[in-house]
């Protein structure tokens, strides 16, 4: 009887084991979702340095009892200004919108604001990104919902387009403001 050499058994294992890997994750439940070790505790501290003559916002402006949206955006950021309409017409329907300026130069970010308007309740600059790093970003632009006590409820990275906003802010947001009403 023939002896089965281990290097022969070795190149079907591992196949076996990258189809199970990739099925694993053809089937989560948004593939592109980026997790979020945040979602459910706290905010961060808020440290920015202020932008321009406009309010900045704080830990306490977070923990206001009011249910708002943490954008962090920059003017040399292309996706930031194909969402930039829709965090404007989120604005103007009331949700409050707070925004960090991340890792841009002042004049540049002012000028994008000026271009295509400023949706922004408050809004600070975090010129070297250390604020953050502590919110888990990964690059921009990533908006996050925060409810009334300053929790993270859901970090959303990428555009706001209007598909996200209904599918996966919206939802979030409609809850947590039940919830704050009841």
């Amino acid at each position: 009887m023939a002896r089965i050499s281990p290097l022969m058994i070795a190149p079907p294992v591992i196949f076996g084991a990258f189809v199970l890997l990739a099925a694993v994750g053809m089937f989560r439940d948004d593939p592109e979702a980026l997790p979020s070790a945040r979602a459910g505790q706290p905010a961060p501290p808020v440290v920015m340095e202020p932008f321009s003559d406009k309010p900045v916002f704080d830990d306490a402006t977070l923990r206001d009892g009011e249910v708002k949206l943490v954008n962090y955006w920059a003017s040399w950021c292309a996706p930031c200004r194909v969402e930039h309409p829709n965090l404007d017409a989120l604005s103007k329907q009331g949700i409050p919108v707070y925004g960090v300026n991340y890792k841009d130069q002042p004049q540049n970010a002012a000028g994008f604001l000026d271009e295509l308007g400023d949706p922004y309740a408050a809004l600070g600059r975090d010129p070297e990104g250390r604020m953050a790093l502590d919110w888990g970003v990964y690059g921009v632009p990533e908006t996050y919902v925060v409810d009334g006590d300053g929790t993270i409820l859901l970090r959303f990275a990428g555009p706001v387009t209007q598909r996200a906003y209904r599918e996966r802010i919206e939802p979030v947001l409609t809850e947590a403001r039940e919830r704050a009403a009841n």
